[in-house]
């Protein structure tokens, strides 16, 4: 743990991690206890209740009682409501970090740990592949990725399921297995009992999966490095992330993967969205912007794109059809002089003037 902490240099005092009573998480919050001990730092166990099984609620109760009994405060987090009949799996996975976050934020807690392990990045770069998906998807679970200004860390991707559960047992701890993770109505099972055989007649162990991630990772990383300073270097932010705006000819000349990557990030942004537009979509984008001069602009990921005044713009889609009165904008630059200064698009005043009904001042 030491050393994953000092790699990525989380200083942070209190440390969420997400425990659902199965042996990868136990395994995680308990090694974070040890380490958090000697670091003088704190650890909450944080486990969700998502009333999917009869037994859930009787689950989260024996987790509450063993981090009791462990000295680690502990939260119960419960998804009510009316649960999906299809695509329980991903919906699952969505209320669990949703509800994870949001306790997060309201609690100023920055980090959160997950159990994830060796196995679950083998199982989900073949999920990924199935899926079609590119070099992002194919990079795997990341060691460190945000959602807002969460955090998220993995600190056992390079341990095996074994290796957790022989920590356990040598803890004397009880772990509770998960009877849906035998179920084959889920994919993620499907590929698990297909794992060995792929090993034993192909040589395509887990820990070969986990390599070829790991390379396409760092590649990924390279490639964000280049999107991150076309961003910073050409890119101009309006209004808190209200508005961006490209030049056009940096657009033409970027190859079509880092335009994409580019476009994908500021789309996500101005759109406030969690994950960035189909790729497919993306791609008309780019071939859009960079080889038709006639383009008209379009809406994606919640936003508008258009070209106006030799530059590319993106700013969120209205619901409304709003016009923005002349007296308006002028009553918006007497608050705000320093966009009485600038020459902007008209989509962008009105987004602009817009939003700021919202903010004290934008």
């Amino acid at each position: 743990m030491q050393d994953f902490f000092a790699k990525y240099k989380i200083e942070d005092e209190v440390i969420a991690a997400g425990v659902s009573g199965g042996a990868d998480s136990l395994a995680l919050v308990i090694r974070l206890q040890q380490w958090a001990k000697i670091q003088n730092k704190k650890i909450v166990a944080l486990t969700v209740d998502h009333q999917l099984r009869p037994e859930s609620a009787a689950e989260a109760d024996y987790v509450a009682g063993l981090m009791q009994r462990l000295g680690i405060e502990h939260h119960i987090l419960v998804w009510d409501g009316d649960k999906p009949v299809k695509g329980i799996e991903e919906e699952a996975r969505m209320a669990r970090y949703h509800l994870l976050q949001k306790w997060c934020a309201e609690h100023n807690v920055r980090v959160l740990a997950t159990g994830h392990h060796r196995r679950d990045q083998a199982e989900t770069f073949l999920l990924r592949l199935q899926r079609g998906s590119g070099l992002y998807g194919l990079s795997g679970i990341l060691p460190v990725s945000r959602r807002g200004e969460l955090m998220i860390i993995r600190p056992q991707l390079e341990d095996t399921p074994s290796e957790l559960k022989e920590f356990l047992q040598k803890q004397g701890i009880e772990w509770v297995e998960d009877p849906s993770n035998q179920c084959e109505d889920f994919m993620r099972v499907k590929i698990r009992n297909y794992l060995p055989i792929l090993e034993k007649e192909l040589g395509i162990s887990e820990q070969r999966l986990a390599d070829t991630a790991a390379v396409l990772s760092r590649t990924r990383a390279y490639i964000e490095e280049q999107v991150d300073k076309v961003v910073k270097n050409q890119a101009r932010e309006f209004a808190d992330g209200l508005a961006f705006a490209l030049p056009e000819k940096t657009v033409a000349e970027l190859s079509q993967e880092i335009c994409y990557r580019v476009l994908a990030q500021l789309i996500r942004r101005g759109g406030k969205k969690e994950y960035v537009p189909e790729g497919e979509e993306m791609l008309r984008l780019c071939c859009n912007l960079q080889h038709c001069d006639e383009f008209k602009g379009c809406t994606l990921g919640g936003c508008e794109i258009f070209k106006a005044m030799k530059k590319i713009w993106i700013v969120p889609e209205l619901g409304c059809k709003k016009i923005l009165a002349k007296k308006d904008w002028e009553a918006f630059c007497s608050r705000n002089p320093q966009y009485g200064k600038m020459t902007l698009p008209y989509k962008v005043r009105r987004v602009i003037e817009h939003f700021s009904h919202n903010e004290n001042a934008v």
